[in-house]
Protein backbone atom coordinates (compact mmCIF):
# COMPACT_ATOMS: atom_id res chain seq x y z
CA UNK A 1 0.00 0.00 0.00
CA UNK A 2 2.68 2.15 0.11
CA UNK A 3 4.51 4.00 2.50
CA UNK A 4 3.25 6.57 5.48
CA UNK A 5 3.69 9.88 5.07
CA UNK A 6 3.47 12.89 7.60
CA UNK A 7 2.08 15.72 6.23
CA UNK A 8 2.37 18.89 7.92
CA UNK A 9 -0.89 21.02 8.72
CA UNK A 10 -0.71 24.93 9.63
CA UNK A 11 -3.62 26.38 11.46
CA UNK A 12 -5.99 27.91 9.64
CA UNK A 13 -6.90 31.28 10.49
CA UNK A 14 -10.59 32.59 9.79
CA UNK A 15 -10.74 36.26 9.50
CA UNK A 16 -14.52 38.17 9.38
CA UNK A 17 -14.80 39.74 6.34
CA UNK A 18 -14.76 43.25 6.00
CA UNK A 19 -18.35 45.30 6.88
CA UNK A 20 -18.89 46.80 3.40
CA UNK A 21 -20.21 50.00 4.72
CA UNK A 22 -16.69 50.54 6.81
CA UNK A 23 -14.56 50.35 3.36
CA UNK A 24 -16.49 52.99 1.77
CA UNK A 25 -18.45 50.18 -0.41
CA UNK A 26 -22.20 50.03 -0.36
CA UNK A 27 -24.62 46.83 0.51
CA UNK A 28 -26.08 44.82 -1.09
CA UNK A 29 -29.64 42.92 -1.02
CA UNK A 30 -31.96 41.25 -3.37
CA UNK A 31 -35.70 41.57 -3.78
CA UNK A 32 -37.93 38.63 -5.11
CA UNK A 33 -40.78 39.69 -6.37
CA UNK A 34 -43.41 36.69 -6.95
CA UNK A 35 -41.13 34.38 -8.09
CA UNK A 36 -42.87 30.98 -8.49
CA UNK A 37 -40.56 28.49 -7.98
CA UNK A 38 -39.32 27.81 -4.94
CA UNK A 39 -36.03 25.86 -6.36
CA UNK A 40 -35.58 29.04 -8.06
CA UNK A 41 -35.57 31.00 -4.31
CA UNK A 42 -33.10 28.62 -3.02
CA UNK A 43 -30.49 29.04 -5.63
CA UNK A 44 -31.24 32.81 -5.38
CA UNK A 45 -30.35 32.42 -1.86
CA UNK A 46 -27.33 30.45 -2.45
CA UNK A 47 -25.74 32.64 -5.14
CA UNK A 48 -26.97 36.32 -2.58
CA UNK A 49 -24.58 34.08 0.01
CA UNK A 50 -22.16 33.79 -2.00
CA UNK A 51 -21.37 37.17 -3.07
CA UNK A 52 -22.63 38.96 0.24
CA UNK A 53 -25.56 39.82 -0.32
CA UNK A 54 -26.74 41.23 3.27
CA UNK A 55 -30.44 40.53 2.95
CA UNK A 56 -33.03 39.04 1.12
CA UNK A 57 -36.84 40.28 0.86
CA UNK A 58 -39.11 37.31 -0.47
CA UNK A 59 -42.48 39.37 -2.12
CA UNK A 60 -45.74 38.13 -3.02
CA UNK A 61 -46.32 34.73 -3.63
CA UNK A 62 -42.47 34.03 -3.59
CA UNK A 63 -42.11 30.81 -1.73
CA UNK A 64 -40.23 31.56 1.89
CA UNK A 65 -37.34 29.87 3.47
CA UNK A 66 -39.76 27.24 5.52
CA UNK A 67 -40.57 25.97 1.78
CA UNK A 68 -38.57 22.24 2.13
CA UNK A 69 -37.38 23.01 -2.18
CA UNK A 70 -36.07 26.52 -0.83
CA UNK A 71 -34.04 24.90 2.10
CA UNK A 72 -32.96 21.91 -0.51
CA UNK A 73 -31.89 24.26 -3.03
CA UNK A 74 -30.23 26.90 -1.07
CA UNK A 75 -27.79 24.34 1.07
CA UNK A 76 -28.34 26.27 4.29
CA UNK A 77 -27.92 29.65 2.37
CA UNK A 78 -31.20 30.55 4.05
CA UNK A 79 -29.46 30.92 7.37
CA UNK A 80 -26.69 32.81 5.95
CA UNK A 81 -28.79 35.40 4.51
CA UNK A 82 -31.18 37.08 6.47
CA UNK A 83 -34.54 37.41 4.99
CA UNK A 84 -38.16 39.24 5.45
CA UNK A 85 -41.27 38.74 3.62
CA UNK A 86 -43.38 41.36 2.95
CA UNK A 87 -46.88 41.46 1.09
CA UNK A 88 -46.93 44.28 -0.83
CA UNK A 89 -43.40 44.85 -3.00
CA UNK A 90 -44.33 48.33 -3.87
CA UNK A 91 -44.54 49.69 -0.52
CA UNK A 92 -41.28 47.93 0.65
CA UNK A 93 -39.61 49.96 -1.79
CA UNK A 94 -40.64 53.08 -0.89
CA UNK A 95 -39.56 52.86 2.79
CA UNK A 96 -35.83 51.10 1.36
CA UNK A 97 -35.69 54.50 -1.07
CA UNK A 98 -36.67 56.35 2.51
CA UNK A 99 -33.59 54.79 3.93
CA UNK A 100 -31.27 55.88 1.28
CA UNK A 101 -30.94 52.50 -0.88
CA UNK A 102 -30.90 53.05 -4.52
CA UNK A 103 -32.70 50.50 -6.78
CA UNK A 104 -31.93 48.61 -9.80
CA UNK A 105 -34.40 46.10 -11.51
CA UNK A 106 -33.52 43.01 -14.08
CA UNK A 107 -35.75 43.71 -16.62
CA UNK A 108 -35.96 43.89 -20.35
CA UNK A 109 -37.58 47.17 -21.05
CA UNK A 110 -37.33 50.33 -23.27
CA UNK A 111 -35.60 51.84 -20.13
CA UNK A 112 -33.15 49.50 -19.65
CA UNK A 113 -29.74 49.17 -20.18
CA UNK A 114 -27.10 46.81 -20.88
CA UNK A 115 -25.19 45.07 -17.82
CA UNK A 116 -22.26 45.34 -18.75
CA UNK A 117 -22.54 49.49 -17.85
CA UNK A 118 -22.79 48.67 -14.51
CA UNK A 119 -20.93 51.08 -12.59
CA UNK A 120 -19.52 51.06 -8.89
CA UNK A 121 -21.65 52.95 -6.36
CA UNK A 122 -20.76 53.46 -2.45
CA UNK A 123 -24.41 53.61 -2.06
CA UNK A 124 -26.52 50.63 -0.51
CA UNK A 125 -28.37 48.57 -3.50
CA UNK A 126 -31.45 46.56 -4.05
CA UNK A 127 -31.78 44.36 -6.85
CA UNK A 128 -35.21 43.45 -8.10
CA UNK A 129 -35.87 40.10 -9.72
CA UNK A 130 -39.44 39.29 -10.90
CA UNK A 131 -41.56 36.95 -12.01
CA UNK A 132 -40.24 33.76 -13.92
CA UNK A 133 -43.09 34.79 -17.01
CA UNK A 134 -44.50 38.34 -16.40
CA UNK A 135 -41.22 40.06 -14.83
CA UNK A 136 -41.05 42.97 -12.43
CA UNK A 137 -43.92 44.56 -11.66
CA UNK A 138 -44.43 47.88 -13.83
CA UNK A 139 -45.09 49.71 -10.20
CA UNK A 140 -41.61 48.79 -8.80
CA UNK A 141 -39.59 49.39 -12.17
CA UNK A 142 -41.37 53.25 -12.16
CA UNK A 143 -39.51 53.02 -8.76
CA UNK A 144 -35.70 51.96 -10.12
CA UNK A 145 -32.70 54.09 -10.17
CA UNK A 146 -31.97 52.04 -12.90
CA UNK A 147 -33.22 48.85 -15.08
CA UNK A 148 -30.55 46.79 -16.24
CA UNK A 149 -30.84 43.65 -18.77
CA UNK A 150 -28.62 41.05 -19.97
CA UNK A 151 -27.80 40.91 -23.45
CA UNK A 152 -28.99 37.21 -25.29
CA UNK A 153 -27.39 35.85 -27.76
CA UNK A 154 -29.83 33.00 -28.98
CA UNK A 155 -33.77 33.25 -29.33
CA UNK A 156 -34.76 33.23 -26.36
CA UNK A 157 -35.84 37.03 -24.26
CA UNK A 158 -34.87 35.74 -20.81
CA UNK A 159 -32.19 33.67 -18.43
CA UNK A 160 -33.83 31.52 -15.79
CA UNK A 161 -34.90 33.77 -13.21
CA UNK A 162 -31.75 32.38 -10.71
CA UNK A 163 -29.25 32.20 -13.54
CA UNK A 164 -30.27 35.83 -14.50
CA UNK A 165 -29.50 36.86 -10.46
CA UNK A 166 -26.52 35.24 -10.43
CA UNK A 167 -24.72 37.31 -13.63
CA UNK A 168 -26.14 40.55 -12.17
CA UNK A 169 -25.40 39.54 -8.99
CA UNK A 170 -21.64 38.97 -10.44
CA UNK A 171 -21.85 42.01 -12.83
CA UNK A 172 -23.09 44.08 -9.00
CA UNK A 173 -19.94 42.67 -7.30
CA UNK A 174 -17.49 42.80 -9.98
CA UNK A 175 -18.54 46.72 -10.00
CA UNK A 176 -17.92 47.36 -6.48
Amino acid sequence: MGETRIVLTHDLVFEKPPDPSSSGRGRSAVLLDNIRSAWNVGSILRSAEGFGFMHAYLCGITPTPENDAVQKTSLGAEDSVPWSYHKDAVKLVKGLKVEGWKIYGLEENEKSSSIHGMKKTKTDTVLIVGNEVTGVDPELLNLCEKIFFIPMRGEKKSFNAAVAFGIAAYALSASR
